[in-house]
């Protein structure tokens, strides 16, 4: 099931280069399990309880268990076949459609919780809209921080560790703060998670200074992208006055006088994506 899904996660990663579709395989499986292990009971709980009253079926425990499978093989079965048609589907929308239709099917509407109902569909809507908002701030933080900078590859070193501090600071308290109930989350107070978050974010922000920073600096320097991306920028420039290329300009990464303008940030992203 998630053959399709993992998409999600993983298609801008691999589409910008990245990381290439092996190493997708490998973090997809370690991360889609830890994710369901981690965060997974929340919404399992939500799909088994919250859109259809089991409380009905207390007297049929086997309608309730044929239904259940029903849904699981009937969901199958369609991300199955939209994954083999290269067609991105949502497996939540999929469980969901499902589990109405068995709620329909066996109890009529009189088994279904309609308010649920409608806060899913809801958040169906709300949610594409969130993420593009969020996003655009993103997408404009880096532009004003990184890109429009004199040099957008040590600005963007600089601005690493601060990015993963606070991917990785979100990412630990939506695990720890009213998570699985089978792990004992649920009852982490609220200080607790935002003090694990930081201190678990500022950890991971340091090793990658000391560490990922300087391999990524050395990596850079050693393979010359910077310098081909430096030739590229004169060669249009001196096309565009008319004047012909007599020398090749390279820069270092430390160069702080370097200025990047308009053009050359274009042919810096299509180097790259």
């Amino acid at each position: 099931m998630g053959a399709n899904d993992v998409a999600n996660a993983f298609g801008t990663s691999v589409g910008s280069g990245v990381i290439d579709l092996k190493w997708a395989y490998i973090l997809a499986t370690i991360f889609e399990t830890l994710g369901a292990l981690l965060v997974g009971y929340n919404v399992t709980d939500t799909m088994r309880r919250g859109v259809v009253d089991v409380k009905l079926f207390d007297h049929q425990p086997k309608v309730l268990f044929l239904g259940q499978l029903a849904i699981l093989g009937g969901c199958s079965a369609w991300l199955l076949i939209a994954t083999f048609a290269h067609l991105p589907v949502s497996t939540t929308h999929s469980i969901t459609g499902a589990t109405v239709g068995f709620g329909l099917v066996a109890m009529g509407g009189k088994g279904i919780h309609w308010m649920k109902i409608v806060s899913i569909i809801a958040s169906w809507f709300v949610s594409p809209v969130l993420s593009g908002l969020v996003s655009s701030i993103l997408y404009i933080i880096v532009d004003f921080s990184v890109l429009r900078r004199s040099n957008p590859f040590l600005s963007g070193l600089i601005a690493l560790p601060i990015f993963y501090w606070f991917c990785i600071a979100f990412n630990v308290f939506a695990v720890s703060y009213q998570g699985s109930k089978l792990l004992h989350l649920s009852s982490v107070p609220l200080w607790l998670s935002i003090t694990t978050s930081c201190v678990i974010a500022t950890i991971c922000a340091i090793a990658i200074h000391f560490i990922v920073v300087p391999y990524l600096k050395k990596s850079v320097e050693t393979s010359g992208i910077i310098q081909d991306i430096a030739v590229l920028s004169s060669s249009s420039d001196s096309g565009r006055n008319g004047t012909s290329l007599t020398h090749q300009t390279t820069f270092d990464v430390n160069d702080h006088d370097y200025q990047t303008a308009s053009p050359q940030r274009e042919l810096y992203m299509n180097r790259f994506y």
